[in-house]
């Protein structure tokens, strides 16, 4: 059964704004030769999602994680984010119509911080806000059908991508199928969803936006369940999808650093190079541009330098 929504004005005018940024987005292959900005999105991405559900770990202490570090932290926040990178690592590898492969995801995500990672609740719950209990969520023994149902709706072709992704997280939250993990897997598997025709959204963070605005947040979901459609909901995601690129459009008009040019040709040359290739690559730089460029990364010991005036050439170290 498709889950119920109405498509309104609000939901058009985002969905036509969020094609139009996407296809700019595409034209200007802006997430493909920013390494770096990839990088610090995925960031974004693994912190907002858990600091929505209380993590304490700063972006620094996850990029620190990242590089192996030490870090001083809670253990359990720490393990958050190691259980969030394996997944994140292993992201393209997982399909969003799969509810087998949606189940591996939520093991990784919550494996050492609760008993019953990968399988559905066994059990009762309710969502309390203060001493108020804001949702009552289906019975236990639902589950397994409301979910099977829920990623037969993933199949049908017939829905727009960007709104199917907003359904699946609604419906998700609302059902409520984990003891743990409910939020940090809708959200997750939105971006799955949305990767599949658009692969920007591997490395486009709206968690930031929705972890700025938790309580609109909150309150779409909460309308949503009172009105017993995903309406307002989709209308809220979308318009945060919408504020994400534009942010994107915004800080990656700023030029690519010297480091970064280097990683990105690194990135689509295995053989070796000379200077005369890197400047056939980034047409828009100067000789010299391109010398200071191949110096730094010799002295940082990036590449490797053989040869000597017109016979150098450079690899990868």
């Amino acid at each position: 059964m498709k889950p119920p929504y109405e498509i309104s004005s609000e939901i058009l005018k985002y969905i036509s704004s969020i094609s139009e940024k996407i296809g700019e987005v595409n034209a200007k292959y802006l997430i493909k030769t920013n390494p770096t900005l990839r990088k610090q999105n995925q960031i974004k991405t693994i912190h907002s999602s858990l600091s929505i559900e209380g993590n304490t770990l700063t972006e620094e202490q996850i990029t620190a994680i990242i590089e192996n570090k030490r870090v001083v932290g809670p253990e359990k926040d720490i393990l958050e984010v190691l259980n969030a990178l394996e997944v994140y690592k292993n992201i393209k590898q997982l399909k969003p119509e799969s509810e087998k492969d949606f189940l591996k995801a939520h093991k990784l995500l919550l494996q050492k911080l609760i008993y019953e990672s990968g399988k559905y609740r066994k059990q009762g719950v309710g969502i309390v806000k203060g001493s108020k209990v804001e949702h009552i969520v289906p019975s236990f023994e639902n589950v397994p059908y409301l979910m099977k149902d829920l990623f037969e709706y993933l199949k049908d072709k017939s829905e727009l991508t960007l709104i199917k992704s907003c359904v699946f997280h609604y419906e998700m939250e609302f059902i409520h199928p984990f003891l743990d993990g409910n939020g940090r897997m809708g959200r997750l598997w939105q971006t799955l969803i949305l990767m599949q025709e658009y692969p920007i959204f591997e490395f486009l963070p709206f968690e930031t936006l929705i972890s700025k605005n938790q309580n609109e947040y909150y309150n779409a979901l909460s309308i949503s369940d009172k009105e017993g459609k995903s309406t307002k909901f989709i209308e809220y995601m979308l318009m945060i999808i919408d504020c994400s690129l534009s942010d994107l459009l915004e800080n990656s008009a700023k030029k690519l650093r010297d480091e970064d040019r280097i990683q990105l040709f690194l990135e689509n040359n295995e053989k070796d190079f000379s200077r005369k290739d890197y400047l056939n690559y980034f047409k828009n730089i100067s000789s010299a541009t391109a010398s200071r460029d191949l110096k730094n990364a010799v002295d940082n010991g990036i590449i490797l330098k053989n040869g000597d005036k017109k016979t150098t050439t450079y690899k990868k170290n």
